[in-house]
């Protein structure tokens, strides 16, 4: 299997000319001292060392011995803990972590880079550290001074973990139906008890402590809260001391993810605190969830692009069969059959557009957390808008990828020495976890489209249409490819909003193919993009790359929104007529 390499000239580009982050920068004040393109250069070329040198050895041994639990202890795969110890050390569990402690305070457009050459690298590792990052930010966000100050530093430095317990058994996504309970004591603590399942990195032995941030049920109330449970406890100076009542009920045994520990975490009377306002949990608990979500869809994206250098380099080496129309070779590489070059370059075209949906959602967040006034307000709904997007669509197109890759390398492709086999199995959970991609594809048209009478998507569509315009150097053919299904697609938005009362099962009925129809549809605004802003580039061959891939994209990929719209157009009738005995 031939080594990562992150596609650096790319996501430099990406940053530097397709979205100007220097000048983002440059105008937060938060950032401009901390951060310039070249500081952002030089962070990529050594995350880009990290995942080829450090994180992507272990990603094949990991896959092949899994995740152990022997006496009540979770072991992670061989390798692992002395690879995280190099990668906590060097700071990138905390990149964009608050530097009042402890953190590296670096952009979220930088870091969904990194975390894309990280997931890209080993999906399994990678989880770790997204899952304490996101904890983290989630106690930065509500929890009080003294939590901040207690665990915040030893998060960021990757000396402790951070885990979400969220659903049970009974519950499943509909976290109403939670059993959890949390009882006030006298201290202002709080005892917890109860069980959660499928909780990614709820234990294991790469760090002495795992934080959980566990959502529990006060006495006499539905409300749910959010309280802070430590493995270990920790006292007033930060040293560990005893046992805290949470531990390992079993873990799963998973299709993929296999060094990935995914725990039963039970809470016995186990001494937690809150975080943010009773019955209030899940407000905060999003924070951390929102984040999450971009980050399993940039696990995703990684997949993509590990898929798609393996599938690329198979092509070039595989000789079987002739070119069509002849050739002078007994046998021509698979490169040069129309069929492998339409797999190729769908998956070539799903990540790098991907890719640019990924740094402008994480520009949006640096404008949300930062800015001030109508520019951080406007962030704020973008945000909200695209962060469905971005884990179902980023998610559901890296699966694509994995198995069309694997269709490159035809029956090899099925066993497991070349490797591609365990991209498939690794991402297919991203579509489920974090709420399955329905569940995301609801939120985005029920709440982010129609929840505001579709105010921040024509507003995000205007101001698309608008950079349309101003493009120089693409065609208005192509610029009209792009308009006319805008246009089609917020006539089908003011569809479903003016009959989503009368017709409850309308949204829910309709709404994957409105995030799909979406989808395809801003990548191809992006690919224009791209290809305007690659027109002048000072490497002839990534410019005529960008242009081609932009024209097969709008030939080949840009029809689906049409098909996808003819979907939701269609309403929910034929969804709902069946009546449930005849399932």
């Amino acid at each position: 299997m031939n080594p990562y390499q992150a596609p650096l000239a790319d996501m430099k580009f990406l940053l530097e000319r397709v979205f100007d982050a220097p000048q983002t920068w440059g105008e937060l004040a938060a950032l401009a001292e901390t951060i310039d393109m070249d500081t952002a250069v030089a962070i990529l070329d050594e995350a880009d060392k990290i995942s080829r040198d450090l994180i992507h050895p272990i990603n094949r041994p990991g896959d092949e011995q899994g995740v152990s639990f022997e006496d009540a202890k979770v072991i992670t795969p061989d390798g692992y803990r002395e690879v995280y110890d190099q990668y906590a050390e060097g700071g990138w569990v905390g990149l964009c972590g608050d530097p009042e402690f402890g953190g590296m305070g670096m952009p979220k457009m930088l870091g969904v880079l990194v975390d894309e050459m990280a997931y890209s690298a080993c999906n399994a590792f990678t989880l770790y550290g997204s899952l304490t990052a996101g904890a983290a930010l989630c106690i930065n966000a509500h929890g009080s001074d003294a939590l901040k100050e207690k665990y915040l530093p030893n998060l960021y430095s990757g000396q402790w973990a951070g885990a979400m317990d969220m659903t049970e058994p009974q519950a499943g996504s509909d976290l109403r139906n939670i059993r959890t309970k949390a009882m006030p004591q006298e201290d202002g603590s709080y005892l917890i008890s109860g069980s959660k399942i499928f909780i990614t990195g709820g234990d294991h032995d790469l760090t002495e402590n795992v934080i959980h941030l566990v959502l529990a049920k006060l006495p006499d109330t539905n409300g749910i809260s959010l309280f802070l449970v430590p493995k270990i406890k920790v006292d007033d100076n930060g040293e560990l001391g005893d046992s805290n009542g949470v531990t390992v009920g079993s873990i799963e045994h998973k299709m993929g993810l296999k060094g990935s520990a995914t725990c039963v975490m039970n809470f016995d009377d186990a001494e937690g605190y809150l975080i943010g306002k009773a019955n209030r949990g899940l407000v905060c608990m999003f924070t951390m969830m929102n984040y999450e979500r971009l980050a399993i869809g940039i696990q995703g994206l990684g997949t993509s692009q590990a898929a798609y250098q393996m599938a690329s380099d198979y092509a070039k080496e595989r000789l079987q069969g002739q070119a069509a129309g002849g050739s002078a070779n007994a046998s021509d590489p698979i490169l040069v059959h129309g069929d492998v070059r339409r797999m190729l370059m769908t998956i070539r075209c799903y990540t790098e557009a991907g890719r640019a949906l990924s740094v402008f959602t994480g520009q949006q967040l640096d404008l949300a957390k930062h800015a001030e006034g109508e520019v951080q307000q406007k962030a704020a709904r973008y945000v909200g808008l695209l962060t469905p997007v971005a884990k179902a669509f980023l998610s559901d197109r890296g699966l694509d990828a994995a198995v069309m890759a694997q269709q490159v390398f035809g029956g090899h492709g099925y066993i497991r020495e070349t490797g591609i086999e365990q991209l498939v199995r690794d991402t297919r959970i991203a579509q489920i976890y974090e709420g399955t991609n329905g569940i995301q594809a609801i939120d985005f048209l029920g709440r982010k489209t129609t929840g505001d009478d579709l105010r921040t998507l024509a507003e995000f569509v205007a101001e698309c249409q608008s950079q349309l315009a101003d493009m120089a150097n693409v065609s208005d053919e192509h610029k009209a490819l792009i308009t006319q299904r805008f246009e089609a697609l917020l006539a089908s938005g003011e569809y479903i909003n003016a009959n989503k009362l009368n017709q409850p099962a309308l949204i829910n009925a309709c709404a994957v193919d409105f995030l799909d129809a979406f989808g395809h549809l801003v990548y191809g605004y992006f690919w224009l993009l791209m290809a305007d802003k690659a027109s002048d580039h000072e490497d002839a061959g990534f410019s005529k790359a960008k242009r081609q891939l932009a024209d097969f994209y709008l030939a080949k990929l840009l029809p689906k929104v049409d098909y996808h719209l003819a979907q939701v157009n269609a309403g929910d009738a034929s969804v709902m007529a069946m009546a449930d005995e005849l399932f």
